[in-house]
C-alpha cells in the first residue's frame, strides 16, 4: 500500500482521534470556541466532535470518500477561527503553550490541502 493510498486512511484516523479527544478532554476544546458563537461552548465542542466522527467515517469508506473529503476541507477552513481564538487567548501563557497555540495556525493550511488532495485523487462518485 503506497503512501498516497494510505492517505485517506490516515486522514480518517486523524479526524477520528480528534473527535475522541473532543469527548474525553472537552475542556481543552471549550476554551477555543469563539465567544461570538451563541450557546454554551461545550455544545460546540461536542457538535464538532460528532462532525469529525462523521467525516472520519465518510473519508474511510471509498464510496463516500470524495464527498467526505470535500466536507473535511470545508470543516478545516471553518474551524480556523477556533485556532485564532486559542492563539489570542493564550498569548500571555507560558512560552510552550503560546507556541503550541500559534503553531496551530499555519498547521491548518496543510490539513486543508491534504483533505482537498484526498477529494481530488479519489476515484469514483460520491
Amino acid at each position: 500500500m503506497s503512501l498516497s493510498s494510505r492517505s485517506p486512511v490516515l486522514l480518517a484516523g486523524l479526524l477520528a482521534g480528534s473527535a475522541v479527544a473532543h469527548f474525553t478532554v472537552p475542556k481543552v476544546f471549550d476554551a477555543t470556541i469563539p465567544r461570538a458563537l451563541p450557546g454554551a461552548p461545550r455544545t460546540w465542542t461536542y457538535a464538532s466532535g460528532v462532525v469529525e466522527l462523521a467525516l472520519a467515517a465518510g473519508v474511510a469508506l471509498p464510496r463516500t470518500r470524495r464527498a467526505a473529503a470535500k466536507a473535511t476541507t470545508a470543516f478545516f477552513v471553518g474551524v480556523f477561527p477556533a485556532n485564532v481564538q486559542m492563539a489570542v487567548d493564550w498569548r500571555h501563557r507560558p512560552t510552550p503553550l503560546k507556541a503550541a497555540a500559534m503553531g496551530r495556525l499555519p498547521l491548518q493550511v496543510p490539513l486543508v490541502l491534504w483533505a482537498r488532495s484526498v477529494a481530488r485523487t479519489t476515484e469514483g462518485r460520491s
